[in-house]
């Protein structure tokens, strides 16, 4: 059985949001903690200005951690529903096929019957369509 190309699509968009999510946060870890450096290097000659750069870096090592965790979880959650929906369909596609065999074998042994419900359908579509 072939797989859906919309799951993969929604599993790889999943992965690609979680890794772009990843990358902002760090990017924005790193522009705070060059800004608190720079702010650190321009108050140079106060005696805090080493704990505030200290700080900083803290700050900004915490976020790309944080960053990070929450783009695994994203890809984790992303994998759950990729797996979930996969066995889904698998059991939809067993269940189509279970029918179909069953209408078969009844077309089979009835072919009269099932040719005048086909008829009957068709004529009742025709009726629904020519009133429009």
């Amino acid at each position: 059985m072939a797989q859906n190309p919309t799951v993969d699509q929604m599993k790889n968009d999943a992965k690609s949001g979680a890794n772009e999510a990843k990358r902002d946060l760090e990017s924005g870890a790193r522009n705070i903690a060059d800004e608190v450096k720079t702010t650190a290097n321009k108050l140079a000659g106060n005696s805090g200005a080493d704990r505030l750069m200290d700080r900083g870096s803290e700050l900004a090592d915490e976020a790309i951690a944080t960053g990070r965790e929450y783009a695994d979880r994203a890809r984790a959650e992303a994998e759950r529903l990729y797996e979930t929906g996969h066995q889904k369909a698998q059991e939809v596609a067993h269940y189509a096929e279970e029918r179909y065999d069953e209408v078969s074998e009844m077309v089979r042994r009835n072919p009269g019957q099932a040719l005048g419900i086909a008829a009957g359908i068709g004529f009742l579509f025709g009726l629904l369509l020519s009133r429009r």
